[in-house]
Order: structure tokens, then C-alpha cells, then sequence
């Protein structure tokens, strides 16, 4: 759930305004034998007495046997408890609870006696280090891959909120031709990690929604758009279907106009024949791809060097597959392909087989506070 939080008006001329709020006990049972019964098997005869001693044996070590298996069977169960498979497990994995001992009753005999437990959350351990950042809010783990003779990053991302999921312009101005490198908007709004966007300011057309606000409505012909919603999920829609207006109003917090959708519900969503050459070829990229609820990938590839060939969209889209998205969104790539964890350049931009550093651009996508 998102945290309850309202947006700010637009600073930018023709920005439309949006000012709405967003953002399991265990039953004890008691098996001890009444004191009716007791003296019922104290008069019965001699072999009727004897049968029901054993009887009481008997019950004593089913009883003991009950309450001692279950231990075990809980301790083991604690014991292989697993924590979610992913660059940050160990950080965060949850702390087992110690398995509970059977209870001995006045009479003496034992009985299985579950217990209600109460299991605390660790807190969180902080973590800033060069490929791994972790608070109560916001956990990233970047890896480095080689698909295809091509150098991949990937920013593994959970968060508590989708508010932590943020975009920024340059010098904080929605406008064309109004650009800064990467590192430096990230730096600008303190970014933990960021990523170029869609380079909205190359074209006059393109829903453009950021942060909550309408900035532009006009629709790009052929065109997919990437919506974050404010739960933090994700769809992939077009102009056809819906105007910038209605899918701000169903709650839209980010909108990209660059694409294509690269994976929808699982399933791979382009292919190199049905591509134009751009498409194909194999090039640095950009995407972004949920996993799960508030659970993100980012995703940059180097490219046009004879270090890392580059990738295209397909391979792009079969490499976020496997790593589990469930969609996945290409942005601008080419010279712009940029990744900035904790202010320092993770990948290796270039142009015609070159080394640029960073390409100025119009946008990032970011985490932060």
C-alpha cells in the first residue's frame, strides 16, 4: 500500500495540476484425564487394572511421543523456512523462531501444548556500499551479466511504495532541448539510482505524465506507452485506447512515450522479424520491467564497442524474461543508455564505437527519497 501523500502543483506552464490522495491464535488443548477416570481405573479388578495401567502407559508415551514430534516437526519447519531468492536475500531473510517444548501437566503426564508465537521482524539493517543499498524503504542490488558478448547491468529493485519510483526533467524543466547528462539530474535530486528515460524533448508529440502531473496530452501516432500506476503496478497502452487525460485520472504516476513493450503478462512481445532494422540491430539499450508487486528491473546494456557487441530488442526482452519480468519496457537507448547507482557510472556509454562518457538527455528514471 501506498504511503498517503499529496502531489504538488506544477511548476511548469501548462502542466495540469493533480491534488488527490493516493498512496494472524493458536487454540491450547488439554488432554489430562479427570479425576472420575482415575478413580474408575484405582477399583477395577486386577486384570482390568492391569490392562488399564498399560493403557495409561501406553497413552503417557503416544502422549510424549505427540509432544516431542511436534516440537521437532515445528523446529524443522522454522528450519527450512526460505528467504526470497534474490541479490538481497541474506540481507533480509526473516529471523527463526525457536521451537516451543511440550508442557507437563501436575499429574505428570505430558502433553503436546502449542503455543502462541509472536515473530518479530529484524530491523533492517542499512546498507550503502557500491553494488548494494538497503533502508526500511527501498533495497537495490546491481549485477553485472554478459549476454550475447555484451555487458548487461541490472538493478535489482524492491520498495515499500511507489512513491520511491520517481522521474526527473533536466535542470528540473519540462521543455524541448532541455537536457543534462544523467549523472547529473540524478545528483540534482539526490537519486540512488537512476537510469535515462524516454528523451521526451526529441519529439513534439507523446503523452508525457510525470510524477503525478499532465505535461503533455498531444498522442504520438504508433506509439507505446508505459504507465506506472500509483499502487506501483504496471500496463502498456496507446493513444487508441486512451487519451493522457483518462489515464491520468485512473491514477496514472508515470507515463513513457519511447517503447516498445518489450514483455506483457509473461510473454515476449517482439521479435526480429516483425522489428524495423533499428530494432534489430544490435545496440546499447535501456528498459525498465516489474517482477512482482513494487519489485523492479532496471536494465542497461552496453553496445557498438568491441567489448560488448549490444543487444537487440528481442535478445533485450529473452534476457529480462529470464529473469522474471512480467513486463518490461524499452526506453531510449543508442548514446543515451546511462546507469548511475550512488552517483557513480555503472556502465560504459558510447556512440559509434566510442566512448562519450554520458549523453545529455531530456529525462531520468529514478529511486529515491
Amino acid at each position: 500500500m501506498l504511503d498517503t501523500f499529496v502531489r504538488s502543483s506544477a511548476k511548469q506552464t501548462g502542466a495540469t495540476e493533480i491534488n488527490y490522495a493516493l498512496f494472524a491464535d493458536e487454540t491450547k488443548e488439554t488432554a489430562a484425564q479427570t479425576a472420575e477416570q482415575s478413580s474408575a481405573g484405582t477399583d477395577a479388578s486386577g486384570t482390568a487394572g492391569s490392562t488399564a495401567s498399560s493403557a495409561q502407559t501406553g497413552s503417557q508415551t503416544a502422549a510424549e511421543t505427540a509432544g516431542t514430534t511436534g516440537a521437532e516437526t515445528k523446529k524443522r519447519s522454522a528450519q527450512t523456512q526460505q528467504a526470497y531468492t534474490d541479490p538481497l536475500s541474506e540481507a533480509y531473510a526473516a529471523e527463526e523462531s525457536p521451537a516451543k517444548s511440550a508442557d507437563t501437566s501436575a499429574s505428570g503426564s505430558e502433553t503436546a501444548a502449542p503455543e502462541t508465537e509472536t515473530v518479530t521482524e529484524p530491523p533492517v539493517e542499512f546498507v550503502n556500499s557500491d553494488t548494494v543499498y538497503q533502508d526500511e524503504n527501498i533495497r537495490i542490488a546491481i549485477s553485472e551479466y554478459t549476454e550475447n558478448d555484451t555487458a548487461v547491468y541490472v538493478a535489482d529493485v524492491q520498495l515499500s511504495s511507489a512513491e520511491y519510483l520517481k522521474t526527473a526533467f533536466a535542470n528540473d524543466t519540462f521543455g524541448k532541448n532541455v537536457t543534462a547528462k544523467t549523472s547529473e539530474i540524478a545528483a540534482a535530486n539526490n537519486a540512488i539510482l537512476a537510469v535515462n528515460g524516454d528523451f521526451y524533448g526529441t519529439h513534439n508529440s507523446g503523452y508525457v505524465i510525470r510524477n503525478g502531473i499532465l505535461y503533455r496530452e498531444t498522442d504520438r501516432a504508433n506509439t507505446d506507452y508505459l504507465c506506472i500506476m500509483a499502487d506501483g503496478s504496471f500496463f502498456i497502452t496507446t493513444g487508441a485506447e486512451y487519451t493522457a487525460q483518462e489515464l491520468l485520472d485512473m491514477g496514472t504516476w508515470q507515463c513513457f512515450m519511447f517503447g516498445p513493450r518489450l514483455i506483457e503478462n509473461g510473454i515476449i512481445n517482439v521479435d526480429d522479424n516483425s522489428e524495423v532494422a533499428r530494432a534489430m540491430a544490435s545496440n546499447p539499450r535501456t528498459a525498465i520491467g516489474i517482477v512482482d508487486e513494487l519489485h523492479y528491473l532496471f536494465v542497461v546494456s552496453d553496445g557498438r564497442t568491441s567489448e560488448s557487441d549490444g543487444l537487440s530488442l528481442s535478445q533485450l526482452a529473452e534476457f529480462m524474461q529470464r529473469l522474471g519480468a512480467q513486463t518490461a519496457y524499452n526506453l531510449d537507448g543508442g548514446g543515451s543508455s546511462t546507469m548511475v547507482f550512488n552517483g557513480s557510472l555503472i556502465n560504459n556509454p558510447t556512440t559509434s564505437g566510442r566512448s562519450i562518457k554520458e549523453r545529455s538527455v531530456s529525462d531520468i528514471v529514478y529511486i529515491g527519497y
